[in-house]
């Protein structure tokens, strides 16, 4: 075994037979020479920490703090004399800082020295800083010159789309490398705009954005596309630009550049579905029935006969939804549903009850089977039969566990035991939920029956709970190493840069599947928080469980047992207003997160179609009544500290009006006191869940199970000691 000492005598030798080389050749120190002779000098007395993405990090917790905050931490750890991968953070971190924020090339530099060496995971972005850095200090040409090593050394790499944007600035030829070679890059897209900008009569940079680079803000790009170009453009550019309108959501565009593209199942059905929800009738159903004649096997068909059923009524809707078999998979149970509901309301309910027993007996694991069951074990309740009510509410645990009803099934047997004096039996099904759907509104009512210290409707308001926030961001489950690293340290820009690069043209014209994985879109939804697009992000990551292919589902369940996914579908934006005023109306702050979650999705400047505005969706005249009560003469109720002062003011009322019953203030948030007045008159408080199951409004019902769904998912995920309580 070679020691350290052996080593360093064998890289000396090295040296000096470099430089002999050199002398008796009399040649000159090339780029290349150097280049060997600083990997010679460099890497084995200062050796490349190993690169894992979970070690423990001091830099790491820094990333979302802004300079003021972690610049001295950074320089400590920059500056130690051990090689290490914080160490390479640190650099990088300040470096980006001093370019970004005091534009101060030189102190760049000093951070980015041979950091492309040391820093292999993020080399290729050293040597962009690289060449910002000498660009801030006017050497513009040693700036292209490490531009052009960038392409160079990492042709392949997506980060050389960036290089190539830096060169074309000085030489218009890189723009249109970058295009040939990476139009699926956001950098590409800029250069596509800016040479539109200068020469709109550009056909194919029309289609590369409509291709790749789907977003609203094209679309005037996309309209003079098909305006200008129409006679040119081929029917698999026609798909293109259907596809575009389609992802937009500008349905009323899509029949027309559809109906010019190429024949597919797909194609069809968006000719079809666009006519639909653009409310022409007619020409939804001609376009519907020509993809049924077309390609009758098609996935699509299934979906499309049941459309049909949606615009038609009667005796024609049942013939519809009768050509629905097993040729469909994923439409046959739907349609049996509908058919059962369409019976129903003609009033043939034998013949309804016999299409729910079909579904029951050849389709016992699907959605519809358990939303069947809990109907009849529901209607058995309501008659006082428990038993038969528990039996049929069982059969949802054994053969629909993961069904939308399941945690209120296990829950209401719980409930049923109990009045049938069963208590062991209530508790190991309330055990059953709190373990098997941990995330659910029923959950948290099968803790508070089971005794926990998690609060209850009437005492939650002021429970005493600390709000800890992770300091670390999640490693992301999809995309590079590369892209996992800048995600990690907070370099969102170049993150979301690279992974849209990473993974390209998701949403293609031809594929009738998504092709955009459950942890691509998982991502997508993280980067799109980052961004502070609360709602798309977890409009997102919530609709993965949409997906209907068996490998998706089996995906997406491994992802939520992960505690990232939970963070990222709760998250906790503005935490210190949010604290601050829910301490100062000695409100519970999960409470409050909890509703303005539901009610904005975190965004501080949505308005309902009736007006109601910003996180805690104050109306305007509520507003104006608030102001005067807590001395506010100026406010806007889009500014975030603002609208949360209000909102919690006018919660903090409702509990005031309610005797601090959490659910009937968050109620009455939703509906009015003037409903939630008339409920109670109607209905017994004794048992608060059935009078939560016997509210009128479907909404509202709704609104509070979701609200305090939520408040239990903040408390599982933001309070420190909540497995202390739970245990």
């Amino acid at each position: 075994m070679k020691t350290d000492k052996s080593k360093k005598n064998q890289v000396i030798i090295q040296i000096v037979v470099i430089l002999s080389v050199c002398v008796a050749g009399a040649t000159f120190f090339t780029p290349k020479l150097l280049e060997i002779l600083n990997s010679v000098l460099i890497s084995p007395f200062e050796k490349k920490p190993e690169y894992r993405l979970d070690a423990p990090s001091e830099v790491l917790p820094l990333a979302n703090l802004p300079l003021s905050e972690r610049k001295a931490s950074l320089e400590i750890i920059a500056n130690k004399d051990t090689p290490s991968l914080d160490r390479n953070r640190a650099k990088y971190l300040l470096a980006v800082d001093a370019l970004r924020n005091d534009f101060d090339g030189a102190k760049a530099l000093q951070y980015l020295e041979n950091l492309d060496r040391t820093y292999p995971i993020l080399a290729p972005y050293v040597l962009l800083l690289q060449g910002r850095a000498y660009e801030l200090n006017n050497n513009t040409e040693k700036a292209q010159k490490i531009w052009q090593d960038v392409i160079n050394k990492y042709p392949d790499e997506l980060v050389s789309a960036q290089a190539y944007y830096k060169l074309g600035n000085y030489d218009p030829k890189f723009f249109q490398e970058a295009i040939n070679r990476f139009p699926q890059h956001p950098r590409t897209h800029d250069i596509a705009i800016k040479l539109l900008e200068e020469n709109p009569q550009q056909k194919e940079l029309l289609l590369l954005l409509a291709e790749y680079d789907i977003v609203p803000e094209n679309k005037a790009r996309v309209d003079r596309l098909v305006k200008e170009y129409s006679q040119e453009l081929e029917p698999k550019q026609w798909d293109i630009v259907g596809n575009y309108y389609w992802e937009t959501g500008n349905y009323n565009l899509v029949s027309s550049a559809y109906e010019k593209g190429t024949s597919t199942p797909q194609n069809l059905y968006r000719i079809a579905r666009s006519y639909q929800v653009s409310d022409k009738e007619k020409e939804a159903k001609t376009a519907y029935f020509k993809l049924v004649e077309t390609y009758p096997d098609a996935p699509e068909t299934g979906l499309a006969w049941r459309r049909l059923a949606t615009m038609s009524g009667g005796e024609e809707a049942l013939s519809f939804l009768n050509r629905v078999d097993e040729k469909y998979p994923d439409e046959v149970v739907i349609a049996l549903r509908e058919k059962a509901t369409l019976l129903t309301q003609l009033g043939r309910y034998q013949e309804a009850t016999n299409v729910r027993d079909t579904i029951l007996q050849k389709y016992p694991q699907s959605e519809e089977a358990a939303d069947y069951r809990w109907q009849i074990a529901k209607d058995f309740a309501d008659s006082g039969d428990y038993v038969s009510a528990w039996q049929w509410a069982q059969q949802i645990s054994v053969n629909n566990p993961d069904s939308g009803v399941a945690p209120k099934a296990g829950f209401w047997i719980g409930k049923w035991a109990e009045k049938l004096g069963q208590n062991q039996e209530a508790t190991k099904a309330y055990e059953y939920v709190l373990q098997n759907h941990p995330h659910s509104y029923y959950a948290w009512r099968s803790a508070v029956r089971l005794g926990k210290d998690v609060g209850d409707f009437n005492n939650l308001r002021s429970l005493p709970l600390q709000v800890e926030i992770p300091q670390q961001r999640p490693i992301p489950p999809a995309g590079s190493n590369q892209f996992k690293e800048l995600f990690l340290l907070g370099e969102d820009q170049d993150a979301i840069d690279l992974f849209t690069a990473e993974i390209g043209k998701k949403s293609s014209s031809t594929d009738t599947l998504p092709v955009v994985t459950v942890s691509e879109q998982f991502v997508q939804g993280l980067l799109k928080q980052n961004q502070g697009k609360y709602l798309e992000s977890i409009n997102l990551i919530w609709n993965l469980k949409n997906r209907d292919n068996p490998e998706d589902i089996g995906e997406w369940q491994i992802l939520r047992r992960s505690p990232e996914y939970w963070y990222a579908l709760f998250p906790f934006p503005y935490e210190e207003l949010i604290v601050k005023w829910s301490k100062e109306r000695n409100l519970n702050p999960f409470l409050v997160v909890s509703l303005m979650r539901q009610e904005s999705r975190f965004e501080k400047d949505i308005k309902s179609p009736v007006g109601a505005t910003g996180l805690m969706q104050i109306m305007p005249e509520t507003g104006a009544w608030i102001a005067p009560q807590i001395n506010i003469k100026e406010y806007s109720l889009t500014d975030p500290e603002d609208n949360i002062k209000m909102g919690t003011w006018y919660l903090n009322y409702t509990h005031d009006t309610y005797n601090d019953n959490s659910m009937l203030a968050i109620a009455s948030y939703n509906a009015g006191p003037g409903n939630v007045s008339n409920w109670i008159s109607r209905y017994s408080l004794a048992d608060i869940d059935e009078f939560v199951e016997n509210i009128p409004f479907p909404e509202t019902k709704n609104y509070v199970e979701t609200v305090f769904g939520n408040y239990w998912n903040y408390v599982e995920l933001y309070d420190p000691k909540i497995e202390e309580k739970l245990n």
